[in-house]
This record gives C-alpha cells, structure tokens and sequence, in this order.
C-alpha cells in the first residue's frame, strides 16, 4: 500500500494487459493488493464491532445468517453468527479500505479521475452454515448507469479457497445485458442475495484469493460463491465505485447519504 511504504512515489496502475483482460473477461485480479498489517487491522475492527467492544457507526447494519436467524443452526460466537457487515462509510478504520492509493488509481484507470464510493460491505462466510450466494450481476442492485461507470472491488481479508467458498464468475458475461434475477429455490437463502436466470454454471470460473488479493469486476459480470466447507472463516471487504459522470433517476444517486466523493490526487477528501 503506498502510504505505507514513506518515500515511496510509485503507484500502481493497471497496466494495458490489464486493462485488455479487464474489457475481454469482465474482471481482473491484482495480486497482494494489501499489506498484511492493513488486513489484519480491518478484521480487528470487524470482530470488535460484530462482538459489541466498539460502537457501530449511525448508517452501519450486521446482518445475521438466515440460518441463525431461523434458529437451523446455533451460532458458537457472534463471528459465528455474521453473515456480512453493511455500509461502514462513517468508521474511519474500516474506510481506509476504500482510500487505498494503489486501488484508486487501478480504479480511475477504468472510470477516469473523478469518483464515488457508492457501497461498502464485509462479508464474512462463517463455518457451519450454508452460505452461499447465488450467481447474480450487482448492477441488479443500482440504478446508476451506464453500467461502465462502475466498478466493483472485492479484496480477500483470509485465504478464499474452493473449500472456504471463494468467488466464482463467468468470464464474459458481462458483455450480455442486465438479466432477470429471482430468489433461488433454497432453503437458506440470506437476504437479499438474489440469482441471476438462465445462467449456465457450468461456464463458471473458481478465482481462488490470498490475503490482500484483489478482484476489479464489471457490474455485469455474473459472479457468486459456494459454501465454506472449511472449519475457519472466509473474509472479504468490498467497496463498489461510481464515475462523476454517471447519471440515474430523480433523486440524483450523489446525495445518497452513503454516497462519499473520492478525493483527487494530492488533495485532501471531500
């Protein structure tokens, strides 16, 4: 991370490769994105909000597993319990996530200078549950356009294998259009978590992570993940970003009280 390193002036950039795989598959993973010690200090401030040693911030909402909720399972922990953490734009320990130098610049290299964070999440797939979420495209959830103007981030805060349910996508996909979501006929469906129709799984790609890895992707990219058969947790912090230009109905998506202007380079945030 580059304003861990002083005296340091480079900063990563995507470089044409990059940007080419970005266009052609839909996403694109940086490699040790984030410095182990920024890891560890976001998942201090996760467990301490999920554990009620630290105050949640006014718009900050955990969300619980349904299959806690349904009382199928019986959570050993409140980590056990967590199934993701939403909107933590007022908890300066855990929006530094979102102000990394590296990753605004990767981003701005795909959305230009000017830029928003629209929705910041944690999610944390706990052991003992199901877990899963179901293949879907996250511009199902926004009502910015065009679709080009945002980009998804989602960085691994513990290792997402195969076996801890890692993210799968559909390289290309989201060259196809918006399409129809509906609930999957599950029994544990957490909320919210909606599925993509007509989508042939079998075209999925498993994008195994390591801690501080990083996955850039379109918001049309269908992407979901499994169930987390491993005896530990899966961990990850997720930002989308918005380009200035991007427009939506009345009211205008900027005055979205979880809506933050990103800072430009060498000034201060906004």
């Amino acid at each position: 991370m580059a304003s861990e390193q002083p005296g340091r002036t480079h900063v990563r950039h995507l470089d044409p490769d990059e940007l080419d795989r970005y266009a052609r598959d839909g996403f694109v993973l940086l490699k040790g994105l984030y410095a182990s010690e920024r890891l560890e200090a976001y998942d201090k401030r996760f467990q301490a909000l999920v554990n009620d040693a630290a105050p949640l911030s006014a718009r900050m909402k955990i969300m619980k597993d349904v299959m806690v909720v349904k009382r199928a399972v019986t959570a050993r922990s409140s980590e056990h319990a967590v199934n993701k953490l939403m909107s933590f734009e007022d908890d300066p320990g855990l929006y530094d996530f979102v102000l990394n130098p590296d990753l605004l610049s990767c981003v701005r290299c795909l959305l230009g200078e000017d830029i928003y964070s629209v929705s910041t999440n944690f999610f944390n797939k706990p052991p003992g549950v199901d877990g899963r979420h179901p293949m879907h495209q996250d511009l199902r959830y926004y009502r910015i356009r065009p679709p080009e103007g945002i980009v998804g981030v989602w960085t691994a805060i513990l290792p997402a294998l195969r076996e801890s349910g890692c993210l799968s996508v559909m390289p290309g996909s989201h060259r196809q259009g918006l399409l129809a979501h509906a609930d999957p006929d599950w029994e544990y469906l957490n909320h919210g978590f909606h599925g993509a129709r007509g989508v042939d799984r079998g075209q999925r790609v498993h994008i195994e992570m390591q801690p501080g890895d990083t996955l850039l992707f379109h918001p049309l990219l269908v992407h979901g993940s499994g169930r987390n058969r491993s005896d530990g947790f899966r961990r990850a912090i997720s930002v989308h970003y918005a380009a200035a230009s991007c427009e939506s109905p009345p009211p205008d998506w900027r005055n979205n009280p979880y809506v933050r202007r990103l800072p430009s380079v060498g000034s201060a945030p906004r």
